[in-house]
């Protein structure tokens, strides 16, 4: 078994990575389009370029949650 401040780190450090991707997915969603709030940053050629990294994101996302849990 591992000691508590270990399983402490892992938790904190993958919250946080859960925070960081689930925001990442969220900016970088095609139907991010729709909101009236983020409508204009459609129109950045950045933003168009992020968007390809979509599914990458979820590769990092999925197993942080997997650990987190």
């Amino acid at each position: 078994m591992l000691p508590t401040i270990v399983l402490l780190r892992t938790l904190f450090v993958t919250a946080i990575i859960n925070i960081m991707t689930i925001l990442l997915i969220l900016f970088s969603c095609r139907c991010i389009n729709t909101w009236k709030l983020t409508s204009r940053l459609a129109k950045y050629r950045w933003l168009k370029r992020f968007f390809k990294w979509h599914c990458y994101v979820w590769y990092i996302f999925l197993p942080s949650v997997s650990l987190h849990l």
